[in-house]
């Protein structure tokens, strides 16, 4: 990076701007390391309006670490239900166990050894709870050095090299904050706003910015599958789900694949079902076709109310109560 490109002529733009121009968001109002971890795990994959929400909820249920830590698994995911990506919630849970007596370290390092915590997370609540001199790349900082620098695809070691280059160590969590907010608010994936950029003078991408970075390749896999609903006097049929995705919430029984109806129908000593509809729902990685099926049931059930569902499940049970279609 050349002096003339960034450094000390940049920053005093970049701030100036931000000042003026921060959005008014709950989390910038407190210097409580938990809370602002709490607000950095949310955006990890929400997006900032939706995560508001959330972020109230969560901490007017738990609102510090003890809490937290005192809470059911089941309770945790209770609250964070419709975020998403529930392995955050799973792993917040954790770290407030492991803390929750010490509180939350201070150094990046010893907060990436905590649950759920990676590089970005850890420089971020290092550097705006605790002042910490710690450049946070996320996928907006990316960006918009990519497009300063007129980089195509710009590697993790020279994004934090650049990005510790630029930051103001006097106050590195509001750098952090502005340099973010630039990303989201003006250089934006695309139609990037470069004529009001405060930084548009610093800009090498300026007038071609959309070129840069080169997109990520993103596939998702199409995957078959099956759901059985089995409704008895109080409620249906709920399984706890297990694995990385959806781990601990609870939901309809599921299967994918070829045979998935007539697996389901073989565990529980059915002879058929009939046809509800279809559901269909996205992950990062796979895109579920979901046949459900639907049949009674005189066995033990569950009041859906009472369990946290996932979204997916959650589209399965509106279907259910709405009932097969014309």
């Amino acid at each position: 990076m050349q002096a003339s490109c960034g450094g000390m002529e940049l920053r005093p733009a970049l701030l100036a701007w931000y000042r003026r121009n921060a959005r008014d968001l709950p989390w910038r109002g407190t210097r409580d390391p938990y809370a602002i971890l709490v607000s950095e795990v949310l955006l990890q994959q929400t997006r900032v309006e939706q995560a508001r929400g959330y972020y109230a909820r969560f901490l007017a249920a738990f609102p510090d670490l003890n809490a937290l830590a005192q809470a059911s698994e089941e309770d945790v995911l209770r609250v964070w239900a419709g975020a998403g990506y529930y392995r955050r919630a799973r792993n917040l849970h954790r770290l407030a166990q492991a803390v929750a007596k010490t509180g939350l370290p201070a150094a990046p390092a010893e907060l990436e050894e905590l649950p759920g915590i990676g590089p970005y997370t850890a420089a971020a609540v290092a550097s705006i709870a605790f002042g910490k001199p710690v450049a946070a790349v996320d996928g907006n900082v990316r960006r918009v050095l990519a497009r300063l620098f007129t980089v195509d695809v710009p590697s993790a070691r020279w994004l934090q090299e650049t990005a510790e280059r630029l930051l103001d160590r006097a106050g590195p969590g509001v750098w952090n904050q502005a340099l973010m907010e630039l990303g989201s608010l003006v250089c934006t994936p695309k139609r990037p706003a470069c004529a009001t950029c405060p930084v548009a003078r610093f800009c090498q991408g300026k007038g071609a910015a959309e070129r840069y970075p080169l997109p990520r390749a993103r596939r998702r896999t199409a995957v078959s599958a099956t759901a059985l609903v089995l409704k008895g006097a109080g409620g249906y049929v709920l399984e706890r789900r297990d694995g990385r995705v959806l781990g601990g919430l609870w939901g309809f029984p599921l299967a994918e694949g070829k045979g998935a109806r007539e697996h389901l129908l073989s565990r529980y000593g059915l002879a058929s079902a009939r046809p509800l509809g279809t559901v269909e729902h996205a992950f990062t990685h796979k895109k579920l076709t979901i046949r459900v099926y639907a049949a009674p049931w005189s066995g033990p059930d569950e009041d859906p109310n009472a369990r946290p569902l996932s979204v997916l499940d959650g589209k399965i049970l509106a279907l259910a109560e709405r009932g097969p279609g014309p």
